[in-house]
C-alpha cells in the first residue's frame, strides 16, 4: 500500500472514530497532496508525499517556537498535536553515527576535498536521507567534515 493510500484509510478510520483532531491534520495533508498533484499535473509517489510531510512538519515546528515565544500555549498544543499526527507517517529518523556514516560516503563519492564542495556533497545527500534526517543536522555535519579535510 502505498503512503498515499496509507492516509487515505487514515481519514476513513479518523472519521469513524470521530477523532476530528486527527482528521482535521490528515485532510490539510490531503489537501496540499490534492494541491501539488492539480499544480504539477503529476501523480504523487511516496517521495513527492514524504516531501510533502517534512515541508510541513517544518510549518509546525516554525509555529510551535513562535507560539511559544509568544506565550501562546494553547496554540503551541494544537500544532504539537497535528505534528504527531504528521510525524508517524515519517520513515524512522537516522542516528548521528548514521548521519555520519552517509556523509563519510558522500565524501569520498564525490571527492570533495573542503568547504567549496559542500554544494555537491548535500546533492548526493539530499535524495538519499530525505525524510529519515533533518538536513539542518545534515548540513552541520558535511560542513564539519568538509572544514577538517
Amino acid at each position: 500500500m502505498s503512503l498515499k493510500e496509507q492516509i487515505t484509510e487514515d481519514m476513513k478510520a479518523a472519521m469513524r472514530a470521530k477523532d476530528t483532531g486527527r482528521l482535521g491534520t490528515i485532510r490539510l495533508l490531503t489537501a496540499a497532496m490534492k494541491q501539488k498533484e492539480v499544480d504539477e499535473r503529476i501523480e504523487l509517489t511516496d517521495a513527492h508525499v514524504l516531501a510533502i510531510i517534512e515541508k510541513m512538519i517544518k510549518q509546525r515546528r516554525d509555529s510551535i517556537s513562535q507560539f511559544e515565544a509568544g506565550g501562546r500555549q494553547d496554540l503551541a498544543d494544537i500544532e504539537k498535536a497535528e505534528l504527531a499526527v504528521l510525524s508517524a507517517y515519517m520513515p524512522p529518523e537516522l542516528s548521528e553515527a548514521e548521519i555520519s556514516g552517509e556523509v563519510a560516503a558522500a565524501i569520498a563519492q564525490t571527492g570533495a576535498a573542503g568547504p567549496q564542495d559542500m554544494g555537491k556533497v548535500m546533492g548526493v545527500l539530499k535524495p538519499k536521507l530525505a525524510g529519515r534526517a533533518d538536513m539542518t543536522a545534515v548540513s552541520a555535519v558535511v560542513k564539519r567534515a568538509l572544514s577538517t579535510a
